[in-house]
Order: structure tokens, then sequence, then C-alpha cells
């Protein structure tokens, strides 16, 4: 580590062994001066599910990387499990537990072969790496294939086995990077209830990073909607709903109706195009009736093929922060 870099850290040699997890003006910076994160705080305490929430390339990934010592960071400071990231690292990797976007199971072995060798690796006895094994194969359904080799697994079947041998030596704080991308509902709702279970029951501090706006709305205590590196909003799912507080209104139309579309939802609060031609509009106020709405539209000689209403969701909070949809971004990558 270069002299420049190593002053740039704000060292914390001591642990302060307040559990969870604590970032203050973390960043990372990338040849060629990019910054795929850039100063963020955030801060999780033991028993609770963070969910950071963001579009492909955000710095979701980078972000975990830095906390669980896999990358160094080009300035701020961390801790997780009470121990700074950079100093003591060591100690971090000790009590945490991290499933990454990249399963990495061998495909000869089958789930009983990798959790022996888990077990063996985090110093357990033959005795008590059997009952954690039978346990943890139980607890994410894998018992009836567990003397099958991972190269037959469906993907939900491997994220599940990945989740098991994170949780083999009681982390206290589990890292999960994308866990149900590309899974069947079932899976992921198989995976959802394990992460619930874990932060009620054994105070596990969750910190999950997810692309799917209904996963961070249904799992996280709190989210926080990270773009383009930064932080631009943090909270409870409701609270950041609440913050929005009024409904969005999308209209379709003709595309080469899509500009005055615009122009008449304009006077009805924010307005914008979306990529497939239609226009969203905030609404400026709880009170407005979708009747004028409707009149107005007409008054302009709109051929609206169709007109919806939505409560407010966590991509309204991400297109309010960022003048733009996350769920469009996410398709888009």
């Amino acid at each position: 580590m270069s002299s420049t870099h190593t002053h740039q850290l704000q060292s914390h040699s001591s642990p302060t062994r307040s559990g969870g997890i604590s970032a203050s003006a973390l960043a990372r910076e990338f040849k060629g001066g990019i910054r795929a994160v850039d100063g963020i705080d955030l801060d999780v305490a033991p028993g609770e599910i963070f969910g950071l929430l963001g579009p492909n390339g955000s710095g979701k990934t980078t972000t975990v990387e830095m906390l669980v010592t896999l990358l160094l960071p080009t300035s701020g400071s961390a801790s997780v499990g009470g121990y700074d990231v950079v100093d003591n690292a060591g100690d971090v990797r000790m009590r945490i537990g991290v499933a990454l976007q990249e399963v990495a199971l061998d495909p000869l072995m089958t789930a009983w072969d990798h959790m022996r060798l888990q077990c063996t690796l985090h110093g357990l006895t033959r005795t008590e790496a059997k009952t954690r094994a039978e346990e943890l194969v139980k607890r994410v359904d894998l018992l009836d294939a567990a003397d099958r080799k991972t190269r037959t697994y469906s993907g939900g079947m491997k994220r599940r086995l990945d989740l098991a041998l994170a949780l083999v030596h009681r982390p206290e704080v589990l890292f999960l990077d994308e866990p149900t991308t590309g899974l069947d509902p079932h899976s992921r709702a198989g995976i959802w209830d394990e992460v619930r279970r874990l932060a009620n029951e054994e105070g596990v501090a969750v910190f999950l990073t997810t692309q799917y706006l209904d996963e961070a709305d249904a799992l996280a205590d709190r989210v926080a909607i990270i773009d383009r590196g930064h932080i631009v909003a943090q909270g409870s799912p409701h609270e950041l709903k609440a913050r929005i507080g009024d409904r969005s209104v999308v209209v379709r139309a003709g595309a080469e109706q899509a500009v005055v579309v615009a122009s008449v939802l304009s006077t009805f609060g924010h307005a914008s195009t979306a990529a497939d031609g239609a226009v969203r509009c905030q609404l400026a106020g709880a009170g407005v009736d979708l009747t004028v709405i409707v009149r107005a539209l007409d008054a302009a000689n709109v051929n609206v093929e169709s007109l919806s209403v939505h409560a407010p969701t966590l991509d309204d909070v991400f297109f309010a922060e960022t003048g733009r949809p996350m769920s469009l971004e996410s398709e888009a990558v």
C-alpha cells in the first residue's frame, strides 16, 4: 500500500466490539479515477436486515467487497462485528458469513462433502461437524439431494447450499450479495424465510444487496438506495415511501403524442417520459382528481391507450431522487 493511500484511510486499531456494521465516508476509486463507491455512511444493528438497493453498476458489490475485507477502501472507515475492516481484517473474517453473487461450489462434490469441508476449515470436531451439517442441510431444505453432486443442482439449490455454508460457524454478521437473482419464486421465498429467522431468532445482522424492489420492500427493516456510488436515500421502506407521499399516474398513448401527454400531466405534478414511450407523473397532491386528468387529456385530443394509478413504491423513491425509474435501468443492464 502506498503512503498516500495509507494516509487517506482512517485507522481504528482497537475494536469497538459494538457488533453490527458501521461505515463512515467509505469510498473506493479504481484506475482511471472511477469512484465506484463515493463516500457512503451507514449503520446496521445486530438483528437488523439492511437492504442496499440499486441497479447494476451502482456500487453495491464494491461496498460488500470492502466490508468483507476482499477490497481495500480508498478512503473512509468501516467496522464489522466491532472490528476495523483494514486494521483487524482477520477478526472481521472470523465473525462474518458471506454469500456472493457467484456461487463457488465444486461440481463433483456433494452437499455433504461441501459441508464437511467447511466445518473442518472452521475447526469443528467430527461430532460437531456432523450435527451442524445435518442441521443446516435440513434448514435449507436440501436433505433429499444432499448425496447428489452439485453439478446436478438447480440455481436455487446452489444458492441455498451456499447460504448453509456461510452459516457453519454461526456468524454475527451475514452478507448476501444479490442472493435471489435468477431464482424462481419458491426458491426466493425459502431464502427470505431463512434470512428473517436468522435476524429475528439468532440476532444476526444481515446486509443484503438487491436490485429487486419487492425484495427490499418485503424483507428489509431499513433500506439504503445507492446510485452511481452515492446513497441517495435511507430509512425503512415505509418511511421512504411516506416521504414521497403522493400517487403516481402512468399514461400510455401513441408514441407521437408523448410530448403532448407530458405537457398535460406536468400541470398536475412532475412528469417524465419512460423508455417505452409511457409518461409517468408523480402527482403533486393527494387530492388530485383523476377525472380532471382524464378530461385534460381528452381536451388535448390525446388518444389514451391506458392509464394506471400507483401507490408510492421504492421505485418512486429512486425516481424522485435520481429522475429515472430503477426498474427500467435494471431491465436494461
